[in-house]
Order: C-alpha cells, then sequence, then structure tokens
C-alpha cells in the first residue's frame, strides 16, 4: 500500500454458501441406514408376507412418488404405523428397502422378476430399468418370448425391444419350438415385421402361414395384418405366384389377393426403378428394405484352378465375417459357362463339358443350365437354353436372365440374344446384336444392357458401346475411341459402370446419365480374365491372369476392392487358390445359414 493512502472499508458479505460434498455424497444417507437397521427413530414399519421392516417415512416419501402420495396426503396409511403391501415378495421388500437407503442392490436370477414387479408397483424407475438390463443380458432363443410377455405386462419398452431383437435373431430356433404357436397375433406381428429376422420371405410366409393354422378358426382375421409384414419385392417371383398366391387362405381375402395382383404389375413393368403410387396398400411391403440378417455374399464359379484344371468349385465370400466358404460343387466341370442371380438363386449356364484331367476343352458347346439354391445348397438342372454356347456373358434384370453373343456349336461367333423368364422357367429368342463380340465387357442397369468394347471375328478390338432396351427389344451402337477392353469386367455402382483393366491396368466409369467416361484409380498390375462384382457400394476384383515387371504372364490369387468414394484400391487378402476365367456375382445369403 502506497504511504499516506487510505483504504475503503469492503462491503460484509450477507450468505455463505457452504457446501458440505461429504454430507451430500452419502454421509447423512448411511447414518440413516444405521438407525434404520437398529430400529432408533422408525416411524413406519411396511410388511409384506410376514416380514417386517421399519422405516421412516421421510425417507421413503423422497425416494418414490408412490410413498410420497401415500404419506402426504389424506390416506389411511398416512397415519398407521403399519402398512401392508400386497403382491410384493418378502425378498423383494428387503432388497427394495436396501436399495433405498443405500442404492445398492444385488440382482440375481432368482430376484429380479419379485424386484422388478415391486419396482414397477412402488415407482422405483431406476431400479425397474437396472432389472430390465438384467434380464436383457439372461436372453436366448429358449426365453425371448416369455420375456416379451413379461415386458408386455410391466410396460417395459426396452426389455420387450431387446426380447424382439433375439426373436427375431433366432427366428429358425424359435419357428422351430413349441411356443411359436403360442404368439399372439401383435406378437407375431411384430416379429415379422422386424428388420433383424434372420429368414427370408418365403420361410416368414410359411412360419405365418402354420401360425395361423394352428388355430384356423380364431386366427385366420389375422391374416392381412401379417400379410403386410411381407416384403414382396425380396420374395422370388415363382414362389410368389405359384405358391402364395395360389395359397388358398390367400386367395380367400380380398385385401391379400390386391396385394399379390400389385406387385405382379411392378413385376411385370420391367422396371427395375418401378414403385407403388404413394399410399398405397402395397407401398409399406413394397419399399421395405431387406431384412438385415439377408445380405450379399461374393461367389465365385468355376475357371481354371492354380493352372492345373477347368474347376467344378463354387466358393462363396462373406464380406461381414471376412471369411470363405465352399458351396456344393457344380454338377459338371464346364469351360466357357456364365452366371447370374436372380434373388437367391445362382445360375451357371452353357460352356462346354470337360473332363477331370481335361487342360483343354474340347468337346461341343452345351445349352445346359444348373441352378443352386443357399436354402438347400443343392444343384438341379434347369430348362436348357434355345442354343448351345460358351464364351458368352449373362446378365440378370428383376426376374429375367439375359444370355448374349459367345461362341456357337458351330464354332462362329454369336451375337445371338435369349431371355429366361424365371417365373415360368421359359426361353425366348432376342433382338441380336448389332456386332457379335467376343470377351467385352457387359453391365445391366436401368432398362439396358451395355456391352463395351470385345474383340470380332478376326480378334481386333471393338471401339463401340452396344446398348439393348430390353423392354423395346431394340439395340444401338455409340462409336467411341475410349473403349479398347477385352476380357475385362464391369460392374455397376449407382448410375456409373465400372471397366476394370483388360490387358491393361486402366480402370475407367462410364456415366449412363452423361454418356461420358470418367478415369479411375489403376490397378496394380496390367490384369485380363478377372472378375468384379459390387457388394455395399464397393468393387471386388478376383483372380484373373496378370502381366508381370518381365513382360511374363502369370496366374492371380488376388483379391481387391475398389472404393468409388476415395477413388482407392485396397487388397482383400488372397483367394484359396490362383483362378482366372471364373464367373462371380452378388447372391443373397441369410446369416443363419451354415454351408459345408
Amino acid at each position: 500500500m502506497c504511504p499516506g493512502k487510505r483504504m475503503d472499508p469492503q462491503p460484509l458479505a450477507d450468505v455463505l454458501h457452504f457446501n458440505d460434498k461429504e454430507l451430500v455424497s452419502g454421509g447423512l444417507l448411511s447414518q440413516l441406514d444405521l438407525l434404520r437397521r437398529e430400529g432408533l427413530l422408525t416411524d413406519v414399519v411396511l410388511c409384506a408376507e410376514g416380514t417386517e421392516l421399519p422405516c421412516h417415512r421421510a425417507v421413503l416419501a423422497s425416494s418414490s412418488l408412490y410413498f410420497h402420495a401415500m404419506f402426504c396426503s389424506s390416506f389411511q396409511e398416512s397415519c398407521r404405523p403399519r402398512v401392508v403391501l400386497g403382491g410384493v415378495s418378502a425378498e423383494a421388500l428387503a432388497a427394495l428397502v436396501a436399495y433405498v437407503y443405500t442404492g445398492v442392490v444385488g440382482i440375481t436370477p432368482e430376484l429380479v422378476l419379485p424386484l422388478m414387479q415391486a419396482a414397477s408397483m412402488l415407482q422405483y424407475g431406476r431400479l425397474f430399468e437396472a432389472c430390465s438390463a438384467f434380464l436383457q443380458t439372461q436372453l436366448a432363443a429358449d426365453n425371448c418370448l416369455g420375456m416379451m410377455r413379461l415386458a408386455e405386462s410391466l410396460s417395459c419398452g426396452s426389455l420387450r425391444r431387446q426380447a424382439c431383437q433375439v426373436a427375431a435373431r433366432c427366428f429358425p430356433a424359435l419357428r422351430a419350438s413349441d411356443d411359436f404357436s403360442a404368439l399372439s397375433p401383435s406378437e407375431l406381428a411384430d416379429v415379422l415385421g422386424d428388420d433383424r429376422l434372420c429368414a427370408g420371405e418365403e420361410q416368414a410366409f410359411e412360419a405365418m402361414l402354420a401360425w395361423i393354422q394352428h388355430d384356423l378358426t380364431g386366427r385366420r382375421s389375422a391374416l392381412q395384418e401379417l400379410f403386410r409384414r411381407l416384403r414382396f419385392r425380396h420374395v422370388h417371383p415363382t414362389y410368389l405366384f405359384q405358391f402364395v398366391a395360389s395359397e388358398p387362405l390367400v386367395r380367400a381375402s380380398p385385401a391379400c389377393a390386391e396385394l399379390i395382383e400389385t406387385a405382379r404389375r411392378l413385376l411385370f413393368s420391367m422396371d427395375a426403378m418401378a414403385t407403388p403410387c404413394p399410399g398405397s396398400e402395397i407401398e409399406e411391403a413394397w419399399v421395405a428394405p431387406r431384412r438385415e440378417a439377408c445380405h450379399e455374399a461374393l461367389v465365385l464359379v468355376g475357371g481354371r484352378k492354380d493352372s492345373r484344371q477347368t474347376s467344378r468349385e463354387a466358393l462363396l465370400y462373406d464380406p461381414s465375417s471376412e471369411q470363405w466358404r465352399r458351396l456344393a460343387k457344380v454338377p459338371v466341370r464346364l469351360y466357357g459357362a456364365s452366371c447370374a442371380c436372380v434373388q437367391g438363386l445362382l445360375y451357371v449356364l452353357g460352356g462346354v463339358a470337360v473332363s477331370a484331367a481335361g487342360q483343354h476343352a474340347t468337346g461341343a458347346p452345351t445349352d445346359t443350365v444348373y441352378a443352386l439354391s443357399l436354402t438347400t445348397n443343392q444343384w438341379r438342372a434347369g430348362e436348357p437354353m434355345l442354343a448351345p454356347r460358351y464364351a458368352h456373358q449373362s446378365v440378370s434384370s428383376l426376374h429375367f436372365l439375359f444370355v448374349l453373343g459367345g461362341v456357337a456349336a458351330d464354332r462362329q461367333l454369336s451375337g445371338a440374344v435369349e431371355r429366361f423368364n424365371t417365373m415360368f422357367s421359359q426361353w425366348e429368342a432376342m433382338a441380336p446384336m448389332p456386332c457379335p463380340v467376343l470377351h467385352p465387357a457387359m453391365a445391366a442397369h436401368g432398362q439396358r444392357i451395355y456391352v463395351f468394347g470385345g474383340e470380332d471375328s478376326k480378334q481386333d478390338p471393338v471401339r463401340m458401346i452396344q446398348v439393348y432396351h430390353m423392354v423395346r427389344n431394340l439395340w444401338c451402337k455409340i462409336d467411341t475411341r475410349m473403349v479398347k477392353n477385352v476380357c475385362a469386367p464391369a460392374a455397376v455402382i449407382d448410375n456409373k459402370i465400372y471397366i476394370v483393366g483388360g490387358y491393361t491396368r486402366r480402370t475407367i466409369a462410364y456415366d449412363t446419365k452423361d454418356n461420358k467416361f470418367v478415369k479411375c484409380a489403376s490397378l496394380k498390375d496390367r490384369r485380363m480374365h478377372h472378375s468384379a462384382t459390387v457388394i455395399d457400394n464397393k468393387l471386388y476384383v478376383t483372380g484373373g491372369r496378370f502381366i508381370n515387371s518381365q513382360d511374363t504372364i502369370e496366374d492371380s490369387d488376388a483379391f481387391d476392392c475398389y472404393d468409388p468414394s476415395s477413388d482407392q484400391w485396397s487388397s482383400k487378402g488372397k483367394l484359396p487358390h490362383r483362378l482366372f476365367g471364373h464367373c462371380s456375382v452378388p447372391l443373397v445369403c441369410i446369416s443363419s445359414q451354415f454351408l459345408t
């Protein structure tokens, strides 16, 4: 302080705010619990099943709205020394009172149900949710239905949601249990409508039908509401129209029959983007996404394995587990066959039959068709093509398969096009390609099939895009210098068709809307006779042959992934063996399927 300078007096504080953290953090509560256990200053006794627990009204009223209403109003219990709690077990009451005074409770499998009921009745919300969380850890396929009913009786939304989720994910085991037939209509509707249902739409329909037929008289009225839970867009058309539509219960319901008829019109529109009218009965069922348990997997079929022989193997790669599985082998060893997928069926078409020890195809092309279902993991013979061929291309759109080009039985390059209607198992000839080509890049998008490049009968590159309109059955040609690909695959992501390699490292994308090409990140090596498939908007490239730094051709076991959002390639490891000249397709599988 400077000499001679006087300080002004500071005003005195009127209030000192003292915060005793030790008292607030539990000291007082623990002292009250000690008094309760010693029976000191208690003013009410809680009774249940002959057990008496002295307590303090003030503590109970401050911890629960139930007790607050009881002790702080004109109820008779507000002045009675003893209060009997009906519907509460002695063990639950003891645990609950200890929780009120200490904030701690030990929840066990034996105690959880009576404690949860007591917490619900006496309005201890946090304890109620703690019991719900404990029960959720105990959920399994054999108790999820009971948990759903318990949650319903206690109005416990968190437990009910979790129990429904377990029921959906364990649906195959649930469907086989005796409890399934005891489901209520609302419970079954919740399970069938769950995005996480671990079943295909066909299995969902069959389960619904079995549930109704268990008590046909009492449950027939629930059909329409349950039927809406099916996702018609993801039901195989053959199954939808030959089995679902012909079911007597469905035919007898005007509402169900109308839903089927609307689905028929949408599928026959030949427009992959077709949608129902907003607000229509089928809109919700049609636009519903595929079940979470139904996801696309990558399937590789045939090809030349380890430079030794043409393979009969079908390999499935699950991106979610990053594991390979072997499916049932193709019935015949085929060279130059093509593959396509419609819903859950994998088709192998044409090719040349090769002996087990054969290195080269010397036989005649075949018109055979084989189909594999992941449900049974078994191959069956399908309706033969109109003409034998090999080294051709196949694509699918809705419930149709299109087979284009290749080499015909007379060993001449073919421009013939066939279409297979999987709904009626019928082949028909379509307008031929303007310019027959071998080994083009081909992809279907919207209502069109795009054929890029390839080579002509003189093995010269063809610099054009041939476009086929599926509805009009018409072709057009677009000459372009950007196309010079042979033995390169193509795949679609959004509105772009990606052409990968083909005796080059180049990757380009054709924008179907703007009719222009975009350069993308290049492959590591010059690649040919490989395959490309799109799963979850990423491009998976498998095997093939590559030209190394010494300009020598080698077989490849590479497994690469291209992400268009970052324009970057990454390695997914190695294939189970070196492979080229194979087919690859995306195939929908269900998480619970264990294939050998």
